[in-house]
């Protein structure tokens, strides 16, 4: 049987990843794509305005880097309390 303390820590890094992977996600969906827009859209990326490059390319691209970071993170917070599959 595991150690209730462990599965506590265990959990608590989970939830703490998790919320710092939807920080990031509303930070770049909502602020970038939404409110920061017309700042942003004073820099030109490849012609386009920042602001509109992050509402339909750059939030993709964010996401899918998210996915990547955490399964990262999470295969080491695995490790790390030796749940980790093979």
């Amino acid at each position: 049987m595991v150690d209730r303390e462990k599965l506590e820590a265990y959990w608590k890094k989970n939830l703490s990843l998790i919320r710092n992977v939807l920080i990031v996600w509303f930070l770049v969906s909502y602020l970038a794509g939404i409110l920061l827009v017309d700042v942003l859209n004073t820099i030109k990326i490849g012609g386009y305005p920042l602001g509109f490059w992050f509402a339909q390319q750059g939030s993709i691209y964010v996401f899918v880097a998210l996915i990547f970071i955490y399964a990262k993170l999470m295969g080491k917070i695995d490790e790390e309390f030796d749940v980790a599959e093979d």
